[in-house]
Formats: C-alpha cells, structure tokens, sequence
C-alpha cells in the first residue's frame, strides 16, 4: 500500500491525497488551490496521477478546497465513482456550479480588460480559459454514487473499506478511515478533512476511530488558539451595537457554508435576548450562501439534538426579523444605498471575489462603519491585506482608503484550533506515523512537536509505501 500527496501539502489549500492498495486507486477529496489563484496555472497543472486511473473519490466535505477541482478530474477522464454524505453531496454541487460560473465570468472580465488584467495578474495567462465551466460542473453529479452514513463501514471491494466519522466541520463534514488488507495484513489509514470544534452550537462534536495505523491530519491552526466562543460572540453583539449606534453599516465577509449559517443563528439569538435590536436589517446578499441554507434547512438530522428539536417545533434557527435575501444583482446594489442600521453578509470570506468586494468599496473608507472577519484568510487575498492593517486596498482598480473599524474574530472559526487538534489526535490509538497537510509550512513544523510518534510533512507528489 502506498500513499501519495498532490495538494494541501506545506500549503492550506488544494487537497488531494491518493491511496493505493491491490491495484485500487482511491482519491480523498479534490480540491482547489485558493488565495487569488482559482484560474491561474496551479490549479491547471497535471494532478500528478492519471485521472482515468482512479477507481474512487471519497469526499471530506463540500468546501472549494476539498471538491473544487472534482470537474477538472471529470473532464480529464475519471469514470469511477464519487462517495460522499447526502448533505455534502448537495453542497457540493452547488459550490462547484459556483465556481464554474465565476470562473466563466473571470475569464470574460479578462478578455474585455485584458490590459488591466495583465497589469495586475503577471502571472496569469490573460486568455486562459477556465479550468471547467458549467456543464462540466453539472455532468460531475453523474459520477456522485453511494451516499454514506455516519460509522457504517461501506465496502468498496473485497479487501477495501471505508467509514466516515462526523468532523464536526461543516454540515456533512466527515473524517474518512480506510481498511485495507494486503498480503493476509490489515492496514488502517485515518484521513481527518477538516476537523471541526467542540462544544459548537449547530453541529455534533469531532468523531474520530479508537485507532488508525496511518493518519493524515489537516493544520490550519496548528499554531494557535482560538478565542473562547461565548467571548466571541460577546465581540460580535459588541460590535454590531456600537457600530449601529454611531449609524453605521456592519459588513461581514462570510463564506456560504456552515459560517453563515451559524452567524445568522446567533443574530437571531442576539435579538432573542435582547442583546440586538429587532428592528436591525440585516442582508444576506450572496445567492450561494442563501441556497446553502437551503440545503441546511433540508438536513436537520446532521445537527445537535437541541437544533433538530427548533426544526421538529417549526422554529427555524436561521430566520430571524429583518432578514432579508438578495438573489438579483439589482438587490445587491440597492443595499449600497443604504447608510446605516445594517448588516450586510456577503460572500467571499476572503474577499477574493463576490459581491463582498462591491460593499467594501463602499464601507471601508467611512469611519462609522464596520468589517468583521469569522473565518481563516490566505496570504495574498483582499481579505488578509485588509486584517494586516493596510491603510489601503485596490478594489476593481480603485484605492480605497481603509477607515472602517476592522474586527477579525477567529473564535467562529469552523476550524479546530491548536489544543482541539492535538486533542483530536491524542485520542487515536496506535499510529505508526502522522503525515500534516492543509496548513502553512511554517504552522505545520510548530505543530509537529506537540505530536507523539513519527510525523512527516509532505511535500507535493512525495510518496510514501505504508
């Protein structure tokens, strides 16, 4: 049995891992690489394998990182079958139809500036052409097969199993162990995906098997803690009233899945309690993240028995007074008419695209309005430069003077921090070594020595027999 990495590897994201036993290829997620670079060469580079080879993918979880690049594998010639949860089966799909439409929308941007592109993307090639469009996005559903359950083992054949545990991530995350036997020999490999936090309000607690001979654990935050959660939420009532009260707007960056959701849970909890006003408007102006919801809406069986029993009494945690869609273009821009008293949520949580950018152009240089940051942000995206104190920001080739108040709030992050990681692993029995993906290099070589055993860091297309 051997082991091979192809991204996510001394990097956060792109994940894409390949185990091979008994003449079986099995691919653990697909993803693409972000931070400004979702059409630029990297993603459009060899995989490192031969798509047509691979007899499976199993999926952790529907963010762009993890599924991204399931439509490029498609149309390079996979034909076997895609095995994910039911949840993230739905989210998938609308993350990748996304992506095809953002990327056939960059590259008629580009062709209509090609200058402007040139200047500002030296490394892009300015007539690219999008790594998949739309029916390549839609024809990767044909290959999505068996859906899975939480710790019900799925034989793929004779020899290779698999079981997916609850990550706690995103709605329908999942932590995936594999058992293989080889030569009479049972090899056990544990990949986690994205672990999630405990004790969170929407999802259940990180799952993991009492032992896996192999594990391939994600890094993200492998270098630092979180800010208590109740805090955090404290942070975010804080600043949207102090915001509110010297009129002006509170613009979030938000990413569709899982994220949204949970600050639109606790909007509605803080006006619940008194602690937000009701009659505060809040947006969400993002068609991705409004079907997301939809799709939450229509799985309540994946959440806390204290989240299923508000949709078993028709009290849905998500919808709250003031709130407002905007699927059209014309809403999205209306809002920008307004000067105060709202919340607008918008994708994307870096800030590398979206109709986020439209309400940065208008926010950020009034000093009565505020940002808020939930979620994790690459180098080199808008959303990184912004929390790093620039004091401006190129925004559709405008200087936008940075005014407004800028709160990062990591304890929202849907990322487990570096305690929960090392928790999360301490529980798995019997690891012969650990292989650390999906964080930053430098991250990765902190993390290392709080692990116990042999632990390598990848690099990309290393292999490693098992």
């Amino acid at each position: 049995m051997k082991i091979s990495f192809h991204g996510a590897d001394q990097d956060v994201t792109g994940s894409c891992h390949l185990l091979e036993s008994n003449g079986i290829k099995i691919l653990i997620d697909c993803g693409m690489f972000q931070g400004g670079r979702e059409l630029e060469e990297e993603n459009a580079e060899p995989f490192g394998f031969e798509p047509k080879e691979i007899d499976f993918v199993l999926l952790t979880h529907a963010h762009l990182d993890h599924c991204g690049r399931l439509p490029l594998l498609v149309k390079r010639g996979f034909k076997g079958e895609i095995i994910t949860t039911s949840a993230t089966r739905e989210l998938a799909r609308l993350v990748m139809v996304d992506a095809a439409h953002l990327q056939e929308e960059a590259v008629l941007h580009r062709a209509r500036h090609p200058r402007s592109n040139h200047n500002h993307n030296k490394n892009m090639s300015v007539d690219m052409s999008p790594l998949y469009v739309l029916v390549d996005a839609f024809r990767t559903m044909d290959f999505f097969g068996r859906s899975v359950h939480y710790q019900q083992c799925l034989h793929l054949t004779d020899t290779v199993s698999v079981t997916f545990y609850d990550a706690g991530h995103i709605l329908g995350s999942a932590s995936i162990y594999i058992s293989v036997i080889e030569d009479n020999v049972r090899k056990t490999v544990l990949f986690s995906g994205d672990i999630g936090n405990s004790g969170r309000p929407l999802l259940n607690d990180p799952q993991t098997p009492p032992e896996a001979d192999y594990v391939v654990m994600e890094t993200t935050y492998g270098d630092r803690l979180h800010r208590s959660f109740p805090d955090s939420v404290n942070e975010l009532y804080g600043a949207i009233e102090n915001t509110i009260h010297h009129g002006g707007n509170v613009i979030i960056p938000t990413f569709a899945l899982e994220r949204t959701q949970e600050i639109l849970y606790f909007l509605n909890r803080g006006i619940e309690q008194q602690l937000l006003s009701s009659t505060t408007q809040v947006f969400l102006d993002s068609p991705m993240a409004i079907s997301a919801t939809q799709i939450f809406e229509r799985h309540p069986l994946s959440f806390r028995e204290s989240i299923k029993q508000l949709f078993d009494s028709k009290n849905d945690p998500f919808q709250l007074p003031g709130l407002h869609f905007s699927r059209e273009t014309a809403d999205s821009i209306a809002i920008n008419r307004i000067q105060s008293g709202a919340i607008i949520m918008a994708g994307s949580g870096m800030c590398t695209g979206g109709r986020i950018r439209h309400h940065l152009q208008h926010g950020l240089s009034r000093s009565e309005c505020t940002v808020i940051f939930v979620g994790y942000a690459s180098q080199g995206t808008l959303a990184r430069r912004i929390i790093d104190g620039a004091k401006t920001v190129r925004i559709f080739n405008e200087e936008i003077p940075v005014r407004a108040n800028i709160y990062t709030i990591n304890g929202f992050s849907a990322h487990a921090d570096q305690a929960e990681l090392v928790n999360w692993h301490k529980k798995i029995k019997n690891i012969k070594a650990t292989f650390l993906v999906h964080g930053d290099i430098n991250v990765m070589q902190t993390f290392k020595h709080l692990l116990e055993g042999k632990v390598d860091i990848p690099e990309k297309n290393q292999v490693f027999n098992l």
